[in-house]
């Protein structure tokens, strides 16, 4: 039922396309063979077991579906463009759909693809297929409206109504009040090296219905493609999905916690954290107390009078 229109065969002869059945996921694991048996009959009561529905409302698949057509972007491993995504809803969303609710539905891998980052370096990113960018955003739309409100009012990167704007307004708040020395925390990598049993846990206290959280976990462990060759992925969570800032945020929400609860000033983009305090000795006190289970990269910089 995946495959495409036969006039799509040769365009494709050089993009093996896994099947679906087969690609990306873990269904041999035990942890998950038991989420799918729970997904498909295990009933927790109706509040819990609504979420998958509202994902798949029609209404919340439309506008996931326009917002993935006005985003565009490339294609993934299997080559189907944003333009064509339309058609092929329309002769197979049924049955998808069915699957998502069955919990046999497998995300395709993503293509691995590199761009150059402003300071030097690069930066991986993982191109979904656009199906599973629109379901990607589907969930995203159910879900963010209820975790985003929880999150940091020193969280600023991937939310909505927020931008580095006003992070940058909210840093030059804290250096007026004085906190002139600034602790600037750089996770390394983070958006590779996520756990996903860790992620998952943060996910779980959340989300009840064991159908998404079975499909977030088969978008974690999807493969990466590249040079025609798919490797499984045991950790990070490539740039490049619409789900990935918010499971980044919830998991780096923790850290947000861990500072207020210390009284520190700080702003938070993404992984890129600037804590301010109003000496040198303060920073050397922050700069010690980070966890040293991270690669955090810690600098401390004191700010010029002006």
């Amino acid at each position: 039922m995946r495959s495409r229109e036969a006039g799509d065969a040769d365009k494709k002869a050089e993009k093996p396309e896994p099947n679906r059945k087969d690609s990306g996921g873990t269904a041999k694991d035990t942890d998950e063979a038991r989420q799918t048996s729970t997904a498909r009959g295990e009933h927790v009561g109706i509040e819990e077991e609504s979420l998958l529905e509202k994902v798949l409302n029609r209404a919340n698949v439309l506008a996931a579906y326009q917002r993935v057509k006005t985003n565009g972007g490339a294609a993934g491993i299997d080559g189907m463009t944003v333009e064509e995504l339309m058609p092929f809803c329309q002769k197979n969303w049924t049955q998808i759909r069915q699957e998502l609710l069955d919990g046999t539905y497998r995300p395709q891998p993503v293509r691995k693809m590199d761009i150059p980052k402003p300071d030097g370096g690069t930066r991986t990113l993982g191109i979904p297929t656009v199906m599973d960018r629109m379901i990607q955003q589907a969930l995203l739309q159910v879900l963010q409206p209820q975790w985003d409100p929880t999150f940091s009012e020193d969280s600023f990167g991937y939310r909505p109504g927020r931008s580095a704007q006003q992070a940058v307004v909210r840093a030059q708040q804290h250096i007026r009040a004085g906190n002139r020395w600034v602790v600037d925390l750089d996770l390394e990598k983070f958006f590779d090296r996520v756990n996903h049993d860790v992620l998952m846990a943060r996910v779980a206290r959340r989300v009840k219905d064991k159908r998404v959280l079975l499909l977030i976990r088969r978008y974690l462990q999807a493969g990466i493609m590249e040079g025609g060759l798919v490797s499984p992925r045991t950790e990070g969570t490539p740039q490049g999905g619409p789900l990935s800032p918010l499971l980044s945020n919830l998991l780096l929400d923790e850290l947000d916690r861990e500072l207020e609860k210390r009284g520190h000033c700080f702003v938070r983009y993404a992984d890129d954290t600037n804590v301010y305090v109003r000496s040198e000795a303060a920073g050397k006190r922050v700069m010690g107390s980070v966890p040293q289970s991270r690669p955090w990269q810690r600098t401390m910089t004191r700010l010029e009078q002006g």
